[in-house]
């Protein structure tokens, strides 16, 4: 081959080449960011609206399906799912995966730009926010104090820290989750104000007059000049108890304290943050976009140590959940994996020839390579993850290929007695077709990956293609500095030392062995071919008994924890079970020391809002650390929680892979004509759901169980008493529920000043009868209980939707060995039974995920062998050889399957993936093959002579590329740490496939191609013709 002629004469030429893909590899080493995956953006837009005041039901029909409405028709829009609960909407737009984020967020602006006019006058605008990878807090900290009040610490930390933080180097944004902002909290005494003969809107109307700053121009002098301010702001708490409300019955000033209780308060009563047993106050931290994950946690436990040393008494600052950890923890698990892989391949290449020399030649492919791939990477804008260092890891079993294959070629003509220069040139001019052909065969496996339709796709692009660009940068290194280091390295066969000859004798006679077999078999080539149908039948039904999941439940050092009390229960009573679970958590600390921190939080922002439901994170002690794995430990709370008699509860672990959030990994959407219908259907699924061993935590979203009184309002009687209806809802808003009448300044920030009747006042429906309104005729204040009627009645928490249908959703974990595959097998069969063709199936979180990449995957191992066949088609000019060679795919698949089964390990994402890799690993080893044969035909041997011949040559190549690839995925095999659950199933399926592949593939490509090759010979053999005719007289 011209390439490697070139190399071997001008040997500097080859080295430099390979020192300038080094030293660029380096240089990219410390420009690419670190991160746990990919920088995959999902195409996500969430839409939030506040309506104060207003009930889910109103909610839904005023804002949630307006907005919907809307927006439906957006190009690309892949699913559309909303909640509407008391006082907010929350939409979520999920847009196809090759919708850019920016453009779909600016239709969405505009859309509802457009429907602005037609929300109601009381609510706020729509929030639109760009849900991104980047989205997703990376660590969250607490603010904790035994001294301070939780409206101190908020205030403390929006005044103090959120700067400091935000001001951290590669931090984007810092949310503050379940803090008590201060706010001038007004409870209106509803007998004082009647009493005085005042009303509701007395008080906001004097709130919003009185409370004002307004200019008052300038004074001018010869010398000087004055900008005056009319101070007439209410900034104290006093400011706001002195203000004069209006004058009463007999005839005295009305202030506002003398009919309510002003004083400072959180803006939120209705909330409760705690970690580790204190009340805090919760930050999340977000990445800036393309920066390095682990960076930028350093930074932030830089910023810790600073801020802590300067925190007043009493006051901690902690980081609780850090992802970091996990990603260092997995990545270092993968990098170790990747010295241990480098050792076992550099072994086995000694094991094969003995030679330090030999062994030395093809180790330099690998750090060459892999920094090449660096630069690639650097080039493409990736990023250093969990997938591309698994890519990383494979590859070094992959690139060595080459490198082995050529070096052994001239290897075995040394030993023949060549001297090294030349067997160095015909070496690797007869060895390189085969190099290309292999190249190629393994790149277009890999890149097909990318092709992956949707987030899957984005995720396993850099992962392929960083495969593909590493093998493409060893076949480079292959055809140059291999063989010009060996021209160069190598002595005369004879002066080879004891190992080398007893290696060399040993494969010699293994390759005498070998070929008096095949040509014994090969006489009966279908008894070979019928043997291997039979194993393929019994992998069929093998295949058939695997479980499928999307993802291998994973131990992220981390658990989510909730509880659940009863619809329509207080906040004292949800905290007294809040209280009674910390103690359940100390206790298990206390027992085991599994855990390290906890932090639960009550009606916060980001969970959820209601004051029934408890939620929370669980951070466990270090992998190496702790006897239990985190889904024992999950199994252990769920006992113990589970026994609390008021509440529900449910521990899962959190998955990754995209699929975030605080979500079970199974739910099923039912959509269906209305709530009604849907909450009888509902009912029915979860009673038989329940009854599932395999499915824990079986709740619906949809439960008309909240206490609610419905106010109807008598319209004929309020306009003859000449009172509106705005009148009576704001008077109900600000008495029953809170109302935000104005602000103040404190310190040069604006907090909310908020209106509400004393709880006592405001504890049972009688509480209506000391309510009044004014007229708007003569003034006269109309008793609000002679305009109003109560009727009690359960209503739904939150009304959900899903793709513009009324839906429901029932969400569940798994149990310890059930699956994915058979809870969506379970709800699709139950589904079909029970309810009636009305009712729509729909899947979301890790289950759609599962559905989604189930027919994606196989078709792209479909595609990749169609790919694979064209290429060898182009290459070897037949259409018959390539069907020889991809005759070893099924072989390694029977491999797979058996060291699945073997393992009990499920079919997901990463052992599919391992699959589509083995039709390269797999058919690398078929070519060499039937290369080799076809140049025995080309020098005059017969098929069956040819094919025996050429698989006893390529005997030691085929066992050590094969050998060099299982061992290299071994340590994914035996992991352990974190991540091991993912990276198990790629070295099981790596392993036993390219072992069982290699083992039958020296027996079945033989025999097919004795069967089917023809009269076909190497694409070689017509250029010879061609030369030979040009030779002729006259030619």
């Amino acid at each position: 081959m011209k390439l490697s002629e070139i190399s071997i004469r001008r040997p500097v030429f080859a080295a430099v080449i390979s020192l300038l893909l080094v030293l660029l590899g380096l240089i990219s080493l410390d420009r690419l960011p670190v991160r746990e995956y990919p920088d995959v953006e999902p195409t996500v837009i969430s839409i939030t609206t506040a309506y104060n005041g207003a009930g889910a039901a109103i909610v839904e029909n005023k804002i949630t399906q307006l907005i919907e409405d809307r927006i439906a028709g957006l190009e690309g829009i892949e699913k559309l799912r909303s909640s509407s609960r008391d006082e907010r909407s929350a939409i979520t737009v999920e847009f196809s995966a090759d919708r850019p984020i920016d453009a779909a967020a600016n239709d969405i602006r505009d859309r509802i730009g457009r429907v602005l006019d037609d929300l109601p006058d009381e609510a706020e605008p729509p929030e639109i926010r760009k849900s991104g990878a980047d989205g997703e807090a990376i660590m969250y900290l607490n603010l904790t104090s035994d001294r301070q009040s939780a409206i101190e610490l908020t205030d403390y930390a929006e005044r103090v820290l959120v700067d400091q933080l935000a001001a951290t180097p590669g931090v984007a944004r810092v949310n503050i989750n379940g803090g008590r902002r201060q706010a001038v909290r007004i409870w209106i005494d509803r007998q004082a104000l009647a009493a005085r003969a005042l009303t509701i809107t007395d008080i906001e109307a004097a709130l919003r007059s009185e409370n004002v700053e307004l200019p008052a121009g300038r004074l001018e002098s010869i010398e000087r000049e004055f900008a005056l301010r009319t101070d007439t702001g209410l900034n104290r708490v006093e400011d706001f108890r002195r203000l004069v409300i209006g004058r009463g019955p007999d005839g005295y000033l009305v202030r506002l304290g003398d009919i309510a209780d002003v004083r400072l308060g959180a803006e939120n009563e209705r909330s409760v943050s705690r970690s580790m047993g204190l009340a805090g106050v919760s930050f999340g931290i977000e990445q800036m976009s393309r920066t390095n994950t682990l960076e930028v946690a350093n930074e932030v436990h830089r910023t810790l140590a600073r801020i802590g040393a300067d925190l007043p008494a009493g006051m901690r600052l902690t980081a609780d959940v850090d992802r970091a950890v996990f990603i260092r923890s997995s990545l270092r698990e993968v990098v170790t994996a990747l010295g241990i892989s480098l050792g076992a391949v550099l072994l086995v290449i000694f094991l094969f020839l003995g030679n330090l020399r030999a062994t030395l030649l093809p180790a330099l492919t690998i750090p060459v390579s892999i920094l090449a791939s660096l630069t690639f990477m650097d080039f493409m804008g990736y990023s250093i993850n969990v997938l591309t260092l698994l890519g990383m890891v494979l590859a070094i079993g992959l690139v060595v290929d080459d490198a082995i294959v050529v070096l052994e070629n001239i290897f075995r003509r040394i030993e023949a007695g060549q001297p090294p220069l030349l067997a160095a040139l015909d070496g690797s001019r007869e060895i390189g077709f085969a190099v290309i052909a292999t190249t190629a065969v393994l790149v277009s496996v890999f890149v097909p990956l990318s092709f992956l339709p949707g987030v899957l796709g984005r995720l396993f692009r850099e992962f392929g293609l960083t495969l593909a660009a590493a093998v493409l940068f060893s076949a480079l290194v292959a055809l140059t500095l291999t063989p010009a280091l060996a021209a160069r390295v190598f002595r005369s066969g004879s002066e080879r030392g004891a190992l080398a000859a007893r290696i060399e004798h040993f494969f010699t006679a293994l390759a005498v062995g070998y070929e008096r077999l095949l040509g014994s078999l090969i006489r009966r080539p279908w008894l070979v071919v019928g043997g291997t149908l039979g194993l393929l039948v019994l992998a069929g039904l093998a295949f058939r008994q695997l479980p499928q999941e999307f993802t291998p439940s994973e131990d992220r050092g981390f658990l989510f924890v909730g509880l659940d009390a009863p619809e329509g229960a207080s906040l004292e009573y949800t905290s007294r079970y809040l209280q009674q679970a910390e103690q359940i958590l100390f206790d298990e600390i206390e027992r085991h020391g599994d855990i390290q921190r906890f932090a639960l939080r009550i009606g916060s922002v980001g969970f959820s809002a209601e004051v029934n439901a408890v939620r929370g994170w669980i951070v466990l002690g270090d992998w190496g650390a702790r006897q239990r794995t985190a889904a024992a430990i999950a199994d252990s709370l769920r006992s113990q929680l589970g026994a609390l008699p008021g509440v529900r509860s449910f521990v899962f672990v959190p998955q990754g892979l995209s699929v975030a959030g605080f979500g079970q990994p199974v739910q099923v959407v039912i959509g269906g004509p209305d709530y009604p219908t849907l909450a009888g259907w509902s009912e029915r699924l979860v009673e038989q759901a329940a009854a599932n061993p395999g499915l824990l935590s079986v709740e619906t979203n949809y439960q008309e169980r909240k206490p609610q009184i419905s106010v109807a309002v008598d319209r004929d009687r309020a306009a003859e008493l000449g009172v509106s209806l705005q009148t009576v809802g704001r008077t109900l808003e600000a008495m029953l529920g809170s109302r935000i009448v104005t602000t103040y300044v404190d310190r040069g920030r604006e907090y909310r000043v908020i209106l509400q009747a004393r709880a006592a006042d405001r504890a049972q429906p009688a509480d209506l009868e000391n309510l009044y309104v004014r007229s708007s005729r003569g003034g006269e204040l109309v008793p609000l209980a002679n305009l109003v009627r109560l009727e009690e009645a359960a209503a739904a928490m939150q009304l959900n939707r899903f793709d513009r249908m009324r839906a429901v959703t029932i969400s569940a974990s798994l149990a310890p060995g059930y699956t994915m595959g058979e809870a969506v097998g379970f709800f699709q069969e139950l589904v079909a039974r029970e309810l009636p063709a009305t009712a729509r199936l729909s899947f979301d979180g890790q289950a759609r995920e599962y559905l989604r990449s189930r027919g994606q995957l196989w078709s792209t191992f479909a595609f990749a062998v169609g790919i694979v066949f064209l290429v060898l088609a182009a290459q070897f000019e037949s259409f018959r050889h390539p069907l020889v060679i991809l005759t070893t795919v099924p072989l390694a698949v029977i491999g797979a399957i058996a060291g699945l089964q073997l393992y009990g390990f499920s079919l997901n994402v990463f052992s599919q993936i391992a699959m589509i890799l083995l039709i390269g690993i797999a058919a690398k080893n078929g070519v060499l093959i039937v290369e080799f044969a076809n140049q025995q035909r080309d020098r005059g041997l017969d098929r069956v002579q040819a094919v025996v011949r050429a698989a006893a040559i390529r005997l030691r190549p085929v066992l050590m590329t094969s050998l060099c690839t299982a061992f290299g995925a071994l340590p994914f095999l035996l992991a352990s740490g974190a991540g091991a659950e993912t990276r198990r199933p790629i070295g099981v399926v790596v392993f036993y496939g390219t072992v069982i592949a290699v083992l039958l593939t020296l027996f079945v490509v033989p025999a097919v191609y004795a069967l089917i090759a023809g009269k076909h010979r190497s694409p070689h053999y017509l250029a010879g013709v061609i030369e030979r005719l040009r030779a002729q007289p006259g030619g």
